[in-house]
């Protein structure tokens, strides 16, 4: 990455244990990984990414510059992955999602304009999970990203580990503003066990959670709410 000057950026500010968080999401949004790259001394960033599925990418890049008075700033660029591709519709909405024999719950709604709280609840074979790790220096990480154009959304926790008022689950808060109405995927990222592992839901926001799919509206495709 390089400066408004064109110069290498080459010192960071680490965010949530983290000098760049790298997002990549398929445009169906069925294809997600949260990545963690490695940078070497000309500013240059690399990782490996498994990415299962052909078809266009937006890939985004979350960081804080080093300098004085830097703010956070999310990039984005498209990335096409080469194979037969065929698009498939979204998942529908629902209010519990599954991942690797846990199940998460969501409450609380996605609102356009405005902030909102939303509440994840973690569990196993029934019982809730009151021991979740840090990830990253949080209990649990959430990406939304809009059905359409990707706006992107990064939020972190209410409360953090060790802040004497935050249990480690099984319940995870967020407050979020969504950029506009329409369909939008929310990406759970939480730690277990040693494993971390991703929770994915379809939501709504500014509609009913049944129903036909709200177009995005005319807002900018890359809105940015980091809770940092």
């Amino acid at each position: 990455m390089r400066d408004d000057h064109g110069r290498a950026v080459t010192e960071y500010r680490p965010e949530h244990g983290r000098e760049l968080h790298l997002i990549v999401a398929s445009r169906d949004l069925l294809t997600y990984r949260h990545l963690h790259p490695t940078r070497v001394a000309d500013g240059t960033w690399s990782i490996p990414a498994d990415l299962p599925r052909a078809g266009g990418c937006r890939v985004f890049a979350d960081f804080t510059p080093a300098e004085e008075g830097a703010e956070n700033l999310t990039l984005g660029a498209d990335l096409a992955v080469s194979g037969s591709y065929r698009p498939q519709d979204l998942p529908p909405v629902a209010g519990t999602a599954r991942v690797d024999g846990y199940e998460v719950e969501l409450t609380g709604s996605l609102r356009p304009g405005r902030a909102s709280e939303l509440r994840l609840s973690v569990s196993r074979d029934g019982e809730p999970v009151t021991d979740l790790q840090p990830y990253l220096g949080a209990y649990g990480h959430l990406v939304a990203l809009r059905s359409g154009d990707l706006a992107y959304l990064h939020v972190h926790p209410q409360g953090e580990p060790g802040d004497g008022r935050t249990d480690p689950g099984p319940e995870v808060s967020f407050t979020a503003t969504a950029p506009s109405t329409g369909s939008y995927r929310l990406f759970l990222d939480f730690k277990h066990d040693g494993v971390a592992r991703t929770a994915a839901f379809t939501v709504r926001a500014g509609a009913a959670q049944t129903g036909a799919e709200t177009p995005p509206s005319s807002t900018p495709p890359h809105s940015d709410d980091h809770g940092h």
